[in-house]
Parts: C-alpha cells; structure tokens; sequence
C-alpha cells in the first residue's frame, strides 16, 4: 500500500529576501506628497517581466522523510513570465493610486524518491493588487518612483505522485490578502506616454500553509488619459521691471526774425523707449509643459494691455531656463517656451508677428550665482533655490 503523502507537498515559495530597503524608499517617496502640485488624471497601462520564486526544498524533502521515503533527485522551475494590466489616478506630481491584475506566473518542482517514486507540483499565483505610488522628480523627465500596497493572490496547486509517493489532496487553492511593495525608475517620453522600470516583491500564501514571496522585474507602458498641462513647482506672479526714464524733450527752436520768414522747427524724432519685462516660467508653464497656463495668459493679456497704443519697432522674447537637466535639453526646452510666449502674443495679443523675434538663452545666462545654490542632485531645495533662473523675459522698443 502505497504510503500517506501530505506534508511533502508543502512546496512553497518562502522568499530569500524580504526587500526592506525597497519597502522604506517607497514610504519615503509617499511622504514627499505632501508638497504635490502637478496632477490630476488617468491612466493605464500593462507590464511584462520575469517572476522568481524560491522553492523550498528542504522543506519538501523533509516530508517525504516523514512519510518513509528518502529523496534521490529533485529539480525545480522557480522562473517564469510575470504579466500584469493597470489603471490608476495621478492625484499629483508626487503621488498616486494605482489598482491591477498580476499573473506570476507558474513554478514547479519534481522529487524522485527510493522507493521508487516521484512527487510532481506546481503552483500558479494571480490576483488583484491596489497600490499607493510615490514620485521624486530626477530630472525634467525622469523620477524615481516607489509603491507599497495590498494584494489578493489566489494560489492554485498541483500535485501527482507515483510509485511510492501517494498524495491525498491534489489540488489545494487558497486566496489571501497580503502586502506587496516595489520601486524603480519612471521616463517620460511625452505627455500620453511613460516607459517604468520596477522590481516588486509579493508575499504570498501556497495553499498549504505556508507563506513566501515572490519577486518580479518588470517593464511597464504607461498611456495617461486626456493629461492637462501640468500645474507649476513654485507659481509665483510675474516680476514686472520698471520702464526706463523718458526722454528729455526737445530744445525750443530759436527766435523769429521778423524781416525774414521763420525757419522751419527742427524735427526731433521720437527716441524708442525700451521696457524689459521678466516672467516666472513657473507662472507662465507646467512643469516639463510648453503649453501656457490660464495664469499665464492673463499675465501676457496684462502686458498687452500695459502696451497698448505704443508703435514696436521690436519685441524680443527670451527663454531661461535652470541648469539642470542636460544642456541641449534645456536649450530645447527654452526655444519651445520662448515660441510659445511669441505665439500668444500674435494671437490673441495682437502684436505684429514681424516684429517679434525669439531667443532661446537655455542654462546660459542664470540669475544666481554659483554660490547661491549648491548642489547637483536634483532636490527640493536645489530646485526652489534655481527658481529665479527659469523665466522668460521679453524686451520691447516702441514710441508712443
């Protein structure tokens, strides 16, 4: 009679590592919503990558012990393709909630046992997961980002034996909530698209009483829904530089001799006056935005207004921007915004295309100094500190 088999089928996945480092950076990235702005929309998405679990076979073999049998081989499958479809809510530039379907994937395992026997299993994991998401903005483009969450999995085995190995129950299935937690690295490439890189850790349960994890290294395409123009880090009004002093006015023309017909007045041309005005970028942009904000367009609609009546011989429209982020980059950058800035002005401003020229200055001609703001890791601070050196100035010569 073929020998009991119960515990040997025990063949979970009890995780090697439990990514505390993982699960504390993202914690950390979610502290860091508190001081959100950018955000505000849906998206969706689907990832794709390889699962690894960790089969634990001294616990396996230590059944079939039990059981009178003595293990002669064992091989195992602890890798397979992990796949998961998304959907969430960007609340902010910092943080987000995000809720999916993930299949692990399935691991397996055979044990050939004297007597002669084998023990097969598998095991198949899938649920529901809803996490909270965190983001550190690097770069203009690329963040760190970190999740932390619950999640359903529904563990489903598989076991078979012969020979000497009998199995009582074949097809155990549990499901169970539990924590999962993750962190990588987030680029955008546009505004409707985002390329991740994470790797995540799922704690489960195998349907036999034990509890392990898996890890997943994944890449993940990221399509947001109908995205507005993204709200400013630090929204500030605009800083309005004074006009220069009038002109003195001309000399009275000299005394008219009354034999002869007065001479004609002197014609004193009118001395363009020349008026620079300075605007935020923040006040004007989102952030990574080249599309005018609402504020932005009163501000410009101000300026206009402030104008009116004033003949241009020339505009000059400049964009500035920080130094970080990559020198052609930021070049890129302050060319798109100083266009944009020119556009609005032509319409609705009303101002003569013409006459209106841009000039994209990038990182070269910052406000602070290098002393002011030290640093070169993207920060808070750093950020904050460089905030005088993103602006668009514009630099008009006319007569009224």
């Amino acid at each position: 009679m073929k020998p009991a088999f119960q515990t040997a089928r025990k063949h979970t996945m009890n995780s090697t590592r439990t990514l505390r480092l993982i699960a504390l950076a993202g914690l950390g990235l979610l502290l860091g919503a508190a001081n959100a702005q950018e955000g505000g929309y849906f998206y969706g998405g689907l990832s794709v990558g390889q699962s690894r679990a960790n089969i634990d076979e001294a616990r396996i073999t230590a059944g079939l012990v039990g059981a009178g049998l003595t293990t002669t081989a064992f091989t195992r499958d602890e890798h397979d393709t992990a796949n998961k479809l998304f959907g969430g809510y960007q609340v902010n530039r910092y943080f987000g909630v995000e809720a999916g379907y993930f299949d692990l994937g399935k691991f397996s395992f055979r044990a050939t046992t004297s007597p002669a026997g084998t023990l097969d299993g598998q095991i198949r994991l899938q649920g529901l997961n809803l996490d909270l998401i965190g983001s550190l903005p690097l770069t203009e483009r690329l963040a760190a980002i970190g999740r932390v969450g619950a999640q359903a999995a529904r563990a489903r085995d598989n076991f078979s034996g012969s020979g000497a190995v009998g199995v009582l129950n074949p097809n155990p299935s549990a499901r169970e909530v539990n924590y999962k937690v993750g962190a990588g690295l987030q680029y955008t490439v546009s505004p409707g698209f985002l390329v991740r890189g994470e790797a995540e850790h799922y704690r489960v349960n195998d349907a036999v009483g034990n509890h392990g994890g898996v890890n997943v290294y994944s890449v993940s395409l990221v399509f947001p829904f109908g995205r507005a123009p993204a709200v400013a880090r630090m929204a500030e009004a605009p800083v309005y530089v004074a006009p220069a002093p009038a002109p003195m006015p001309a000399p009275p023309p000299p005394p008219v001799v009354v034999q002869a017909a007065a001479p004609p007045a002197p014609v004193v041309a009118a001395v363009p006056q020349r008026r620079r005005v300075a605007f935020s970028a923040e006040s004007l942009f989102g952030f990574d935005q080249t599309t005018i904000k609402p504020e932005g367009k009163a501000a410009l609609d101000r300026f206009a207004a402030e104008t009116q009546g004033t003949r241009f011989d020339v505009i000059t429209v400049e964009g500035h921007t920080d130094r970080l982020g990559s020198q052609s980059y930021n070049q890129t950058l302050s060319t798109h915004r100083a266009e944009a800035v020119k556009a609005y002005l032509v319409s609705p401003g009303g101002f003569e295309a013409g006459k209106i020229n841009t000039v994209a200055k990038g990182e070269s001609e910052p406000v602070t100094k290098p002393d002011d703001c030290k640093g070169q890791a993207p920060s808070a601070k750093l950020i904050a500190c460089l905030q005088p050196d993103r602006r668009v100035e514009i630099e008009v010569a006319g007569t009224r």
